[in-house]
Formats: structure tokens, sequence, C-alpha cells
């Protein structure tokens, strides 16, 4: 086996589980968890390119470098949201985090 399919083959594990977390659990921060694994393994995915690809380069590195920086954006955000969510009903429950569609 090339030794790139097993990077992909671990992305798409990792994206997977992240998918099957994102979709399936309630807590809130087990949300998040699970978008960060799914980031992390699209960074897996762009290094390996990166490293083992057609035509090697940086190129995909510093893209990982930047999803990297937008995905602690992403959770510094996320967890002040849902603190402050916590705050005022006291649960962090996905499914009761409805008040903006009233």
């Amino acid at each position: 086996m090339n030794i790139i399919s097993s990077y992909l083959i671990l992305g798409a594990i990792l994206f997977c589980i992240g998918l099957y977390g994102a979709l399936s659990k309630k807590n809130a921060v087990i949300v998040l968890l699970s978008i960060e694994l799914m980031l992390n393994a699209v960074n897996l995915n762009l290094v390996a390119f990166a490293k083992l690809g057609l035509h090697p380069s940086l190129t995909g590195q510093i893209f990982s470098l930047f999803n990297i920086t937008v995905a602690a954006a992403e959770a510094a955000v996320g967890i002040a949201i849902l603190i402050a969510l916590y705050r005022n009903k006291g649960t962090s429950d996905v499914i009761d985090m409805d008040s903006m569609k009233r």
C-alpha cells in the first residue's frame, strides 16, 4: 500500500468519527470537539498531499496552518457562546438552544 493511502484512510476515519459526533451528540462541547476532529482530519490530508502528492509544495502546509488558526478562533467563539448560553439556560444541550428560532 502506498504511504499516502495510509494518511488518507486515517483522515477519512477521523473525519467520519467527527461527523458522527457532530450529528448525533446533544452536548454542545462534544459537538465543538467533533468539529475540531473533522478540521484536523482535513489538515492531515492537506499535509499528506503537500508532502507526498504529485507536486510537493508548501501550499498544503500553509493552508493547514490557516485552517488551524480558523479552528482556534472558532473554538474560542464557540466556547464563549456556549458559556453565555449555559449561564442563561443552565444546560449545554443543543436541542434546548433554540432561542434564536423564535
